[in-house]
């Protein structure tokens, strides 16, 4: 498959950049540590490294920038954000998780007779090759049902997306309002909801 060889390639041509470049702070030849840095609510546009290293200069195969979930009490929410994907080829991303959830869903937001409804997202995101694609209020969007507590403004939620192919993107996102759009992340409620 075309996005394993590139990760796996991606992987080799890291692997020496962090074998030679090693006098950060790390010993060389040991591999550098992955720390996730939370993501700052001031920070609009921070990529977050995937688990496997980039395949170029670029950054990371995938990326997630300005990445946030919706505040709610309880029930359900949605995670939003621009993926990045920095290779050659397409990435398709095939489902996710987070801590908060104990079901997470990627959805869309489709017209059904004139009306906008969710559903699940068939086949997943595909971000293209050297492109993006938007998560946001209104279109696709991560689905978490069964929200197991608050999400309070500037809270901060890790999420690991999986990628066909079994590489990994693990990213933090930062709660915060929105009442935009009459988005109610609820079944049969609100523009968006089905």
């Amino acid at each position: 498959m075309i996005v394993r060889r590139i990760l796996s390639a991606g992987l080799m041509a890291a692997l020496a950049t962090v074998s030679t470049g090693a006098c950060g702070g790390q010993p060389a030849g040991q591999p550098a540590r992955k720390e996730a840095a939370p993501a700052a609510a001031s920070t609009p546009a921070t990529p977050v490294p995937s688990t496997a290293p980039g395949d170029s200069m670029d950054g990371p195969p995938l990326a997630i920038n300005d990445p946030w979930v919706k505040t709610t009490r309880t029930g359900m929410t949605a995670a939003f954000g621009t993926l990045v994907n920095n290779t050659d080829g397409d990435i398709t991303v095939v489902s996710g998780s987070s801590p908060l959830s104990s079901r997470i869903e990627l959805h869309e937001v489709a017209d059904s007779g004139g009306k906008a409804v969710m559903q699940p997202k068939k086949g997943g995101f595909v971000i293209p090759a050297r492109g993006t694609h938007q998560l946001q209020p209104g279109g696709d969007h991560i689905m978490l049902m069964k929200v197991k507590k608050e999400v309070k403004p500037g809270a901060q939620i890790g999420f690991t997306l999986t990628l066909q192919g079994g590489e990994t993107l693990e990213f933090t996102a930062i709660g915060k309002d929105f009442a935009g759009g009459e988005e109610d992340y609820r079944p049969g409620t609100g523009a968006g909801s089905g």
